[in-house]
């Protein structure tokens, strides 16, 4: 399914009171939620990990709530549901870090959805002042990826 499409129905939900929607075309569907599923969510089926390999971090889903809060500035969010990447490919150099200056449009990260490797571009100009998920992680729609300042 093209990501254009995707942004479209992302659009529609806003739009209208509708909570939820599940499109199927062929063999492929996308299913967009207004609310999140809280921590129970189970990741996709599609994720693509080298077997054995463990999230970098392996935080628990507890310990969000002792984490200080982000620093001020533009949060760029997970326009889609899928699997982030912070780099073009497994040990690649990431695409920014802490203290990386970013123009809008510059890529700064990817994320995984049914198959399909979608370049996250920023919105905003300035410096990266936090990277908010972990590599390989599954993120939901309208998660905080990275704050700009």
């Amino acid at each position: 399914m093209d990501i254009r499409k995707v942004k479209k129905l992302i659009e529609l939900l806003e739009e209208s009171g509708i909570a939820e929607i599940e499109i199927h075309e062929g063999e492929e569907s996308v299913r967009i939620s207004r609310h999140p599923t809280g921590g129970n969510w189970i990741a996709p089926q599609v994720m693509s990990a080298a077997p054995g390999a463990a999230p970098a971090g392996g935080h628990a889903v507890g310990e969000a709530s002792q984490q200080p809060p982000p620093p001020e500035g533009h949060t760029v969010t997970a326009p889609m549901v899928g699997t982030y990447y912070g780099a073009p490919a497994p040990g690649a150099k990431p695409f920014v870090q802490i203290g990386s200056k970013v123009e809008v449009g510059d890529t700064l990260c990817i994320i995984e959805a049914m198959k399909m490797m979608n370049q996250i571009e920023s919105d905003a100009a300035g410096t990266v002042v936090a990277v908010l998920a972990e590599n390989g992680e599954p993120v939901e729609f309208g998660q905080p990826l990275f704050i700009v300042e």
